[in-house]
């Protein structure tokens, strides 16, 4: 199997009746996108990137309070709020790996088909960060924009393990209108254009609704974007 087929699965037909939408102008899901083998090696990829140095960790915000999502970057370390090339431990960060760069422009283009022009930054799509966040049982994510990238380019968003509920609200405020989308595992969320700068957020986790063959307890969420750094 070559690098560039490490991370790569084919579109699973067998998506409990769900099919592609589009929650708001630039947001796409593919659900079941991942097949099973794809979703394998990617959380196998995920504990060998979790582990130390420049490690899997728990994030501060600058309240003192601390996330209830676990993470790692690839590429570049996201802190609040903002990228540095150093980890939390003082460690370099572990490289953005190609091949995962290569299955988002993938997904980008899949996404969006013939439209992909129309979207700002998705023709000519170059990823080289990627964020990893585990969430337990009970953990969460209030509602956010991803705005420390330097360009509008899309973010693609895969899906382990738990399904959960992720919230997509509007530009604007965190406040009312939003779409609640349940994502399953191997679910592709890519969201860019008018979506790109959308607050969004996972406001539960559904505990036990992993598949147990990929022997993991929670769930992973694989968010690649690029940075413009």
């Amino acid at each position: 199997m070559t690098q560039g087929e490490l991370f790569g699965g084919s579109f699973d037909a067998t998506t409990g009746g769900r099919g592609r939408s589009e929650p708001a102008p630039g947001a796409v899901l593919l659900p079941g996108w991942l097949d099973a083998a794809a979703q394998l090696r990617l959380v196998a990829a995920c504990r060998e990137w979790a582990r130390p140095p420049a490690g899997m960790h728990t994030v501060r915000m600058p309240t003192g309070g601390l996330m209830s999502v676990r993470m790692v970057g690839l590429g570049l370390h996201w802190y609040p709020y903002g990228y540095s090339r150093t980890a939390e431990d003082g460690a370099p960060v572990k490289p953005f790996p190609p091949a995962l760069g290569r299955l988002a422009r993938r997904a980008v283009a899949e996404a969006y088909g013939a439209g992909v022009g129309e979207v700002a930054g998705a023709a000519g799509y170059a990823p080289d960060i990627a964020i990893v966040n585990h969430y337990p049982h009970g953990a969460r994510m209030g509602l956010h924009q991803d705005r420390d990238e330097r360009v509008d380019a899309p973010v693609v968003s895969l899906s382990l393990g738990d399904s959960c509920v992720f919230r997509l609200g509007n530009t604007e405020t965190r406040t009312r209108p939003w779409t609640d989308l349940e994502l399953r595992s191997g679910d592709l969320l890519v969201f860019g254009g008018s979506a790109r700068f959308a607050y969004h957020g996972v406001t539960r986790t559904l505990p036990g609704t992993a598949d147990p063959a990929l022997g993991l307890t929670g769930r992973l969420n694989i968010t690649v974007r690029q940075s413009g750094l």
